[in-house]
This record gives structure tokens, C-alpha cells and sequence, in this order.
């Protein structure tokens, strides 16, 4: 009867290629085939310092003439915005127009700023922060329903003064990795407020603002913000990247 001859172990160049074979099958998934479609990366490099952040944030002289840093908070944030609806998703929208937290009230801004019309009476709010790009973009998605999902509802404020609300979509410039914008009008007896809340993705890096005023609404400035901010939010990544 034949046996069969005892295994030779592998040469130790030979092993070490197998090894880093099996190591790539199992990080991949074994198969491209595998992996679902359009799925955003888990990361796109460092997060930004808070230094890096403030020198990604847009300033007056971006916004041109009549713009300066914010002498305070608008009063129309509380007499307009504090409100509640239903359904649900129009509730939580006029929350987030009021705290501004689009993201989740756990997570701070790694930097924020807040700039006046003088002349309009429009105010700036604008922030970085730093996600999950998968969570930005559940946010993006989210912005993107409510045209359709809280196109115009009633609001309540605490002492039950009726507001009539409009959500369209927004127009935004080719900024970012994603983006979602919408334009809310809150109508009260003796005001009109329009804001435009919008949200740009850069990797993990999201940036948020509100553009609100009881006058007409400076399309441009929001323009401004999202374009020159987006741009400049990039060219910080780019440069903290390089530096690490």
C-alpha cells in the first residue's frame, strides 16, 4: 500500500505572498461583485483641526459690500421659528431651522460664523462639522424629500398663533461631493421670514448654513456662501492632507 509523501512546508517567501492574498480577499470581501453600489468612503483623509476649519469658513468680505460679523442673534429666530407641525418630518424641519443642529444636536461645529445684511437685515449662520460621509448624506436625502413631504403646512407657535409654511428646493452651485438646499417661507399675520437652509458634503467634512431675512431674500449671497465656501473648505483638505 502507497502512502501519500508528508507536505513540505511552504518556502517562507511563498507564505508571506499567501498570506498578504488572504488579507486583501477578506478586507475586499473576496469579490468586487460584492460590494453595494454607491456607497460613500468610510473616510476621506484626517479630520480638520479646529484652526484648519476657521480657515475654511467664509467671511464679510466674501459676501461683499454691507456684510459684517454678526452683532447678535436675528429676533426673528424665536418670534418665527419656534414653533411645532405635524407631520413629523415638518416638525423636525422647523427644529432644525431653529437650532441649526441638521446633524445631530451631540455633534459641535469644529468652527462657526455669523454674518449681517446691515442693510436688508439678513443673517448669515454657517458651520463645519465633521461626520460620517454615509451620515451626511442620510441627512442630504432627507432635505430632498420635504418639497414634496412639507410643502406648505401649519405651524403653531407656544401661545397658538397660526404660521403658514412653504418648503420649495433651492438651486445650488456644482459644489462639494453632494449637496441638497431648500427655501422655507414662514408667513405669521404681521411678517414674512424666507430662509434657505442648505448642506454641502466634502468627504467627511459637511458644511450647513441658513440664509434668512424678513425682506427679499439675496439669492447671491447664498450663492456666494455655498461656492466660495465649498471651495475653500476643499483647498484647506487638500492642504492638511499634504501636511500630514
Amino acid at each position: 500500500m502507497q502512502h501519500a509523501a508528508p507536505a513540505r512546508p511552504l518556502p517562507a517567501a511563498a507564505l508571506s505572498a499567501l498570506l498578504a492574498l488572504t488579507a486583501a480577499a477578506c478586507s475586499t470581501g473576496g469579490r468586487e461583485a460584492d460590494r453595494p453600489a454607491a456607497t460613500a468612503p468610510a473616510t476621506a483623509g484626517p479630520l480638520l483641526t479646529r484652526a484648519q476649519a476657521r480657515a475654511a469658513l467664509i467671511t464679510e468680505a466674501d459676501l461683499g459690500a454691507g456684510w459684517e460679523p454678526t452683532r447678535g442673534a436675528a429676533t426673528w429666530r424665536d418670534g418665527l421659528l419656534k414653533a411645532g407641525a405635524e407631520p413629523p418630518d415638518c416638525g423636525r424641519l422647523l427644529d432644525v431651522l431653529y437650532t441649526e443642529d441638521l446633524f445631530g444636536a451631540d455633534t459641535a461645529p469644529r468652527a462657526a460664523t455669523a454674518l449681517d445684511e446691515v442693510a436688508g437685515g439678513a443673517q448669515i449662520h454657517y458651520r463645519i462639522t465633521s461626520h460620517r460621509p454615509a451620515d451626511i448624506d442620510t441627512a442630504l436625502a432627507w432635505l430632498g424629500t420635504l418639497p414634496d413631504a412639507c410643502g406648505r403646512f401649519t405651524a403653531r407657535a407656544d401661545r397658538g398663533a397660526v404660521r403658514d409654511v412653504r418648503v420649495t428646493g433651492l438651486t445650488l452651485p456644482e459644489a462639494g461631493d453632494a449637496r441638497q438646499g431648500l427655501r422655507v417661507t414662514v408667513r405669521a399675520e404681521d411678517a414674512v421670514l424666507t430662509v434657505d437652509l442648505v448642506a454641502v458634503r466634502l468627504g467627511d467634512d459637511a458644511i450647513s448654513l441658513t440664509n434668512g431675512t424678513l425682506s427679499e431674500p439675496a439669492d447671491d449671497a447664498t450663492w456666494t456662501a455655498v461656492g466660495t465656501g465649498a471651495e475653500r473648505l476643499a483647498e484647506v483638505r487638500r492642504q492638511g492632507r499634504a501636511q500630514v
